[in-house]
């Protein structure tokens, strides 16, 4: 792997913790070469009993609802990273609402570390009752906005942290940049995200990905058709082709304020804040992810060149939000996100010493 940012005191130590973790020079999956095999692999998985989840419903301001999973079941042994308060690890799905075996893997692995998991269900997604004529654009952080809002008031004293899969990205960075240093995270990670949303739609992706999603998807809102009636065409919107057709005629071909879809990326493009960011991001990136695109035209170097706050975690191999290996765990993803996120609680607890700064309560 190799870490490219802005050098920095946290760089350096981001760098010194990364290089220690055992887990970055480990073994690989046996056919590290093919990365369209390992997505096969990851839809083909036999799939694992689902951990128990507490679900919550929170009721936005126009009645909508989004929903909060609460994964639960045995802590680990240890109470919580680098003690205090446990920390709540925020989990945000794919754009399509997905909830995908990895990411469970990771918040299972993350409550065994001492985290509390929480998955953030996006409107009509996962079961999650649609109450209004309207779905959450790529990058609104709206609803988001509320969901971080409601956590940070349950949990007062612990650190906010949160982690983001493939397209899910979108809304995480969308939601940083807007949001500033009144993000009220003290960390995010994003598992190989997509940067350029316009770009990403236009360009296609693997039938092997773009398929399952979008049947997903449909299967989704089919059962909100006649609700949606009113605000698009429904008979358009079953009939899409592809991801791309779908999110127009959700987004921009509405009855009520149809708009362009270039008009809809400039609102919704998930870096067009990205200078306003105030909350370290680490974006673990495979060289050769199948989905996302070239690294040439898909990730955003000069934004890690210049910004403190973004960090590439960059791999050769590695698939889409794969990052497989033997043994138990099956990604190693997963370890050095989770090391990313003691490593800067470790950063901001020795900044704290430093300058004499109290504790918030």
């Amino acid at each position: 792997c190799r870490l490219l940012c802005k050098p920095s005191a946290l760089a350096q130590h981001l760098l010194r913790s990364l290089g220690r973790s055992a887990v970055l020079r480990g073994g690989c999956w046996p056919w590290p070469r093919w990365p369209r095999l390992q997505m096969m692999q990851q839809l083909l998985q036999l799939s694992e009993p689902e951990p128990a989840v507490a679900r919550e419903l929170l009721q936005l301001p126009d009645t909508g609802l989004v929903a909060l999973d609460w994964l639960v079941g045995p802590r680990g042994a240890g109470s919580s990273v680098g003690g205090g308060p446990s920390p709540v690890l925020l989990l945000i799905p794919n754009a399509a609402g997905k909830v995908t075996g990895g990411l469970l893997q990771l918040g299972l692995r993350a409550l065994e570390q001492g985290f509390i998991p929480v998955i953030f269900n996006r409107r009509g997604h996962n079961g999650c009752p649609l109450t209004t004529p309207r779905l959450q654009p790529f990058g609104d952080p709206g609803d988001l906005r509320e969901a971080v809002t409601y956590l940070r008031c349950r949990h007062p004293a612990g650190p906010l942290l949160a982690v983001s899969e493939g397209s899910g990205s979108g809304l995480l960075l969308a939601y940083l940049g807007e949001s500033g240093s009144s993000s009220r995270l003290a960390a995010a990670a994003c598992l190989s995200p997509v940067f350029c949303g316009q770009d990403w739609f236009e360009a296609g992706m693997p039938w092997l990905y773009e398929w399952p999603l979008l049947l997903h998807l449909k299967r989704g809102l089919s059962r909100y058709a006649g609700a949606l009636a009113q605000a698009l065409d429904v008979d358009r919107l079953l009939g899409s082709r592809s991801l791309r057709e779908l999110e127009e005629t959700l987004f921009c071909r509405t009855k009520s304020r149809p708009s362009s879809w270039e008009a809809y990326w400039e609102r919704n493009e998930p870096l067009r804040d990205a200078d306003e960011a105030a909350v370290p991001v680490l974006c673990l990136c495979s060289a050769d992810d199948p989905v996302r695109g070239p690294p040439a035209r898909s990730l955003p170097l000069e934004l890690f060149r210049s910004s403190p706050y973004f960090f590439l975690l960059l791999t050769p191999r590695g698939g889409h939000c794969g990052f497989p290996r033997r043994g138990p765990g099956r990604c190693w993803g997963h370890e050095a996100v989770l090391e990313y996120f003691r490593a800067m609680a470790e950063f901001l607890r020795a900044e704290e010493r430093r300058k004499g700064l109290p504790r918030p309560r």
